[in-house]
């Protein structure tokens, strides 16, 4: 083997592993939110998670994928232990899929057909498929269509380069003089183990055996210790993933460690025991890609089909190995990037926790104008801050997802979380100008008249009105809803005018000072900022929608044409009228 031919070597390893990761990415964005509906409706039911472990790892074409996904979602809380154990164990027969696919490049009829089918012949027909499909189609469908059929298309280019590459080894006798070391079995669990911890891809591990096995010098019993090390290689994803996350996230990768190495240990001692005593034959016979990828699939089924019973006492054991530390989540964990539809759902999540947290700092801080309280207060200035703090973490992770490729579906996702996490910030802002108003006017004494008190009491219950719609708007994606918080924003934003007018007309009158004017002035301001930001909610929820607008363009339309928009004002007018409060 020249140095050309290891370099060839090394080229064709990096083209599958870049075919695979175009693959899996387009993959990933076709299933898009059918992978997130599927994990919502996730139990602690062991099967599920076994079925959903084994499917979505066919789909994304990658276990080590997925298993990082599950660091991530444990580390984020949204899921716990008991639910991965079975979702690890399924990942591991869905990966097997690849190995079958590239097994089909050891086809050595000359029939047209079966030609046909070979990989390095049909993905070049993917790959003409693929590229006039990303560059005719504007549907992002289609395209990521054209990105998986091209990921496959570079897979298997690769695949051809190693297989080309290494058939000079057999004729080489240092080659077979180093797998008559691997047959060893311990030096082939080891050899395995290692080389696909290095390169973190057991697919490409697997690839690289079959391609070793065109040589014609590979033997069963050389394949099957370096396949089960294989699989314990593997883990080397998850268990990088985990490092500096929460002890349940760290559990994950002991679970997917002990599950793998417990199942070599297990198969390897059975396959020692029986042919020490039998001495199998087949041992000595070359091994063909289909062989391994048939020994690949048996090894893997077989080791969930034995351990699945006991995965209760795998999750036990993982306690025991990562002991009780820190606590805590990590609500967006940098290991969910690795399937962006679900990371922009959980932070999605996290902004309908913030406006949950905006909504409640809002209304503790509007309690304070009837009496100031030092602890309400303390609290209202600790969800504000919660708010800043989870601005920038949002804005942070979404940048993150913005540089993934994203379906369109995910982008107006995106985009909406992006244009209402500043409003939701806003708001916490608001309410700290506030609890500063209400400290002023309970330090200084200032009181309004009765009126004004009743009147400002009724513009609060529709601030707590447009926060309430506008909160459940976006938590649960309503547009409905968000369509009642514009003609809701007008009614107060009249209800201020109106207030300030009867103020304007006190002070004419000598019934008020300059100085309370100043605070209800203040207030009033704010009060009314509220309204806006929540309105700002309400359009980007509608425009997320409707695929895209003109924000000043519609609320301008909405204002002088939309009938039904005129009817809600009225209604609103109606609920929160002070014209029967008089001086």
């Amino acid at each position: 083997m020249t140095f050309f031919d290891f370099l060839a070597l090394l080229g064709g390893l990096a083209f599958f592993l870049y075919g695979m990761h175009i693959m899996s990415g387009g993959l990933e964005r076709l299933a898009g939110g059918r992978l997130e509906a599927t994990l919502r409706k996730m139990t602690s039911n062991r099967f599920k998670g076994l079925a959903f472990g084994a499917v979505v790892t066919a789909v994304v074409q990658s276990s080590s994928v997925v298993t990082v996904m599950l660091v991530g979602l444990v580390n984020s809380g949204l899921m716990d232990l008991t639910q991965v154990a079975g979702i690890i164990m399924g990942s591991n027969i869905g990966t097997t899929i690849t190995a079958w696919i590239l097994s089909l490049m050891g086809i050595s009829s000359d029939a047209f057909v079966l030609q046909l089918i070979k990989p390095k012949n049909f993905s070049l027909i993917f790959a003409l498929i693929g590229i006039i499909l990303i560059m005719a189609s504007k549907k992002q469908k289609r395209r990521d269509i054209g990105s998986i059929l091209i990921g496959f298309a570079l897979l298997m280019y690769g695949m051809t380069m190693m297989s080309d590459s290494v058939a000079p080894l057999s004729e080489s006798p240092s080659f077979t003089h180093m797998l008559i070391m691997f047959q060893n079995p311990f030096v082939g669990v080891i050899v395995g183990t290692l080389f696909t911890a290095l390169i973190q891809s057991s697919a490409a591990s697997i690839g690289i055996l079959q391609a070793l096995s065109l040589t014609g010098a590979v033997t069963f019993g050389t394949v099957i210790p370096i396949i089960m090390g294989q699989n314990i290689g593997t883990c080397i994803s998850a268990v990088l993933a985990a490092i500096g996350t929460n002890k349940n996230a760290k559990r994950v990768a002991a679970v997917h460690v002990l599950f793998n190495f417990i199942g070599t240990v297990l198969f390897l001692s059975a396959w020692l025991i029986a042919d020490a005593i039998w001495d199998f034959p087949i041992k000595y016979e070359f091994v063909q890609p289909y062989h391994i990828a048939l020994l690949h699939s048996i090894f893997n089924i077989a080791s969930t089909t034995v351990l699945f019973p006991f995965a209760g006492a795998l999750v036990k054991l993982a306690k025991l190995v990562v002991r009780d530390g820190k606590k805590g989540t990590t609500l967006l964990d940098e290991n969910l990037l690795a399937m962006p539809s679900i990371a922009l759902e959980q932070a999605r999540a996290v902004t309908g926790s913030m406006a949950n947290v905006a909504e409640d700092t809002v209304n503790l801080s509007m309690t304070l104008l009837d009496r100031f309280d030092e602890k309400k207060a303390e609290a209202v200035l600790a969800g504000e801050q919660e708010l800043d703090d989870l601005e920038d973490q949002l804005e942070g992770y979404l940048v993150s997802i913005s540089q993934k490729k994203l379906s369109d579906a995910e982008l107006k996702i995106s985009y909406q979380c992006l244009h209402t996490i500043p409003d939701f910030e806003r708001l916490g802002d608001h309410a700290e100008n506030l609890v500063e108003i209400a400290q002023e006017k309970s330090a200084k004494d200032i009181q309004f008249s009765a009126q004004t008190e009743a009147r400002v009491g009724v513009l609060r219950n529709a601030l707590k009105d447009i926060l309430s719609r506008t909160t459940r708007a976006y938590v649960e994606n309503d547009v409905e809803l968000a369509k009642t918080v514009e003609p809701l924003e007008q009614t107060i934003d009249d209800l201020i005018l109106e207030i300030k007018n009867k103020q304007i007309h006190r002070l004419q009158k000598g019934n008020a000072t300059i100085e309370i004017g100043f605070v209800l002035t203040d207030l009033l301001t704010n009060l009314e900022r509220i309204g806006d930001h929540c309105s700002n909610i309400a359009v980007a929820i509608i425009e997320g929608a409707s695929g895209g607008f003109d924000q000043h363009e519609y609320l301008s339309e909405l204002r002088e044409e939309d009938p039904e928009y005129n009817a809600q004002v009225k209604a609103f007018e109606q609920q929160y009228s002070i014209a029967s409060i008089e001086e």
